[in-house]
């Protein structure tokens, strides 16, 4: 399965690459490669993480391993949501109440 996301960043959290790879190197304990301007890394149960940013707005496109084991989806998923609370500066419930108000927009 693939997901596209973009997310807003915090007042503060400014739109720089160089950022988001610190951000991406913390919270995923895996090699960041650059390609055609994105970040890529690989770790546990997401085959893919590629982020990128377009429009001040950070865009992540995930692309899962359906063969994970439950322990690797709940650490990828820890991982995943540490990287994302430090690349916007929102945490989980911010980020899904923005995600809802765009919706509704």
């Amino acid at each position: 399965m693939i997901f596209i996301t973009e997310y807003k960043l915090k007042r503060g959290f400014k739109p720089e690459m160089e950022r988001i790879r610190e951000a991406m190197e913390s919270a995923f304990p895996a090699t960041v490669a650059e390609k055609d301007g994105k970040l890529l890394v690989s770790y546990g149960a997401l085959k893919s993480v590629e982020a990128c940013i377009v429009d001040k707005k950070l865009c992540v496109e995930t692309v899962a391993n359906p063969d994970s084991s439950d322990e690797e989806i709940l650490e990828s998923n820890k991982a995943f949501r540490q990287f994302l609370n430090d690349a916007t500066g929102y945490n989980a419930k911010q980020r899904a109440k923005m995600a809802k108000k765009d919706v509704q927009n």
